[in-house]
């Protein structure tokens, strides 16, 4: 990932282009759009009819004894009743701004999730995962908060700037000039600070998207980052993030905390100058001090909103930062599409490669011309050192990644030409790096077969081993497991991945180091359970431990991306190659103990 460091600020045209995107989210609800504008309508012209039913009793208040009481009863009445209606509005504006803003966020998280599935792992390998979960969750959060406070203060306040007006008009055009010839200033300063915010509130989300994967990652790593002494060098690098944090956040801040004494300095020449020009025309008799009182009003409800307004701009281009941020994910290039013409395939446990090429970086060669054809129920061993490419093949196997060159096929088909589904479901994968989700025992066996009986999964689990283990548990079966396992075992984990596969029993497995972190002894007991699982299966096994391959049908000894040797264990040792020296290797420094001692 680039650093967000260097991040420069979006253009108007991106803002502009932020801004399209988020009303085409807007516009599935634009009932209650309609809805909310009308009820802004009727609450502004309600407190806008205020001011002027005050004049009105003001005027009938003129002097000692010359107080009209029944009249101004029956203003008091008439206020009491637009109050009501003003707050009802203002209720109806909630309820229609909520279901806008929290309809539109769950449309947009829904997208993101849905993107996320659709990603080639290409894309979430060379992502950040804290940063991907940062613009799905508090990007999105805050671009929540901005929407919502658009809705519910730009309405209102564009309608009461314009009913003000009409009503400034309507009583005096000498006095209504005065506020309009002082109106550009505050445009003037609600553009100033909208253009300066926008990017740093970018820069903003950018950087706190950083912090949020460095805090993950940290959280992760945490027994690493203790046993190898790391804290400092942890410490410094969270400095170092919190600090370009603190700079970005402190430059927006700053520019957006200038709206409200920037515009209250403008309120207030607005209030003045009403002020200043209504009493002339007050002492003159032009207008009445009921009257004079209403301007007074509607000069500070007039420069109220435009407060309100710039506010709300920074708001907005806060938002519009973090919902462009989303939209870079929603962009991202999907995986390779399904061809419009993709078979559900029917697996015989018959794989070839042709010609296979791959690389990760165009200009690293890994895997090179590779070709293999496995026959129905061969066991296939891969083996070689570390990055020659084992791990690799698996991904193709699954079209994790797809082929440069040459093709594989399963049942004679293409697997580009087969649906994902059908590929995926055809292989029963356990790898070295197990994952859990967070729920019970019962419903991680269950992952791959959520309709197994519970008869099936104890099955599944005493074939892994696991059940045994699983008794043990505080509520057993229906023990909650921590995010990804957390308060069971390495080993423990990879027997309960174990009985996932052991449940669905597939045409094919996968096995990359599927013991890895299991004592020797349950490693035993696996390898039998495994011999038999197999059976008439299709099995790719990636091992490191030489000695569990032994029984394999077919061992491809890798090495640079190419298979250098093949065969039977004894057939490969017997050859005196590269596949012996690995698998002699092993027992070098047991025969050196031995000696020793």
């Amino acid at each position: 990932m680039s650093n967000p460091k260097k991040k420069s600020p979006l253009s108007s045209a991106e803002s502009q282009e932020a801004m399209r995107r988020v009303l085409a989210y807007i516009r599935p609800y634009r009932i209650f759009v309609a809805g909310s504008l009308l009820v802004a309508a009727v609450s502004v012209a309600a407190q806008l009819y205020i001011p002027l039913l005050c004049g009105d009793a003001i005027d009938l208040m003129i002097g000692p004894g010359q107080v009209d009481r029944s009249g101004v009863w029956g203003i008091i009445l008439q206020i009491l009743v637009v109050m009501v209606l003003a707050a009802l509005a203002q209720w109806l504006l909630s309820v229609c701004n909520n279901k806008i803003t929290f309809s539109v966020t769950r449309d947009l998280r829904n997208d993101a999730i849905h993107k996320i599935q659709s990603l080639p792992l290409s894309y979430l390998d060379s992502h950040l995962s804290g940063d991907i979960v940062s613009r799905m969750v508090a990007d999105v959060d805050t671009f929540a908060d901005g929407l919502l406070m658009g809705f519910t203060q730009l309405f209102t306040g564009v309608l009461t700037i314009l009913g003000t007006l009409l009503f400034m008009f309507r009583e005096n055009v000498l006095i209504s000039l005065v506020v309009v010839l002082i109106t550009p200033l505050s445009l003037v300063v609600a553009g100033f600070i909208a253009r300066h915010s926008y990017g740093y509130f970018h820069q903003q989300s950018a950087v706190r998207g950083e912090q949020t994967a460095l805090v993950n990652e940290m959280i992760e790593g945490q027994k690493v980052v203790q046993a190898f002494g790391h804290e400092a060098e942890s410490m410094a690098a969270f400095d170092e993030v919190n600090q370009r944090l603190q700079d970005v956040s402190l430059k927006a801040t700053f520019f957006s905390s200038l709206t409200n004494p920037a515009t209250r300095f403008v309120n207030n020449i607005v209030y003045a100058g009403v002020g200043l020009v209504g009493a002339f025309y007050a002492v003159a008799g032009g207008i009445t001090i009921g009257q004079l009182s209403v301007f007074l009003s509607y000069a500070n409800q007039y420069a109220k909103p435009f407060n309100e307004i710039s506010g709300v701009v920074t708001e907005l281009q806060n938002a519009l930062a973090c919902a462009a941020r989303v939209f870079a994910l929603l962009d991202a290039q999907d995986q390779i599409p399904e061809a419009a013409d993709a078979v559900t395939l029917t697996p015989d446990g018959h794989v070839q490669l042709q010609d296979v090429s791959f690389r990760y970086l165009p200009d690293r060669p890994l895997i090179e011309h590779f070709t293999l054809d496995v026959q129905p129920g061969q066991r296939i061993a891969i083996v070689g050192p570390t990055g020659c490419g084992k791990t690799t093949l698996i991904n193709l196997l699954m079209r994790f990644y797809d082929v440069d060159g040459g093709s594989i096929s399963v049942a004679g088909t293409d697997i580009r030409q087969a649906t994902r589904a059908s590929l995926r479901g055809s292989y029963g994968m356990v790898l070295q790096d197990t994952w859990l989700r967070a729920g019970t025992v019962r419903e991680n066996i269950a992952y791959g077969k959520p309709d197994a009986t519970d008869e099936e999964i104890i099955a599944a689990a005493k074939a892994a081993h696991a059940h045994s283990f699983i008794c043990r548990l505080p509520e057993g079966y229906d023990t909650v497991l921590a995010e990804n396992g957390g308060n069971i075992s390495q080993g423990q984990k990879q027997l309960l991945c174990i009985a996932r596969v052991m449940l669905c029993l597939p045409p094919m497995l996968i096995l990359d180091e599927a013991t890895s972190s299991i004592d020797t002894r349950t490693e035993v007991r696996i390898q039998k359970a495994f011999a038999k699982m197999m059976q008439g299966r299709t099995s790719f096994i990636v091992a490191h431990r030489l000695s569990t391959i032994r029984e394999a049908d077919v061992i491809l000894v890798m090495r640079d991306g190419k298979i250098i040797e093949q065969g039977t264990h004894d057939t490969l040792l017997a050859q005196d190659g590269f596949y012996a020296k690995l698998y002699n290797s092993q027992f070098e420094g047991v025969d050196q103990a031995d000696s020793a001692s």
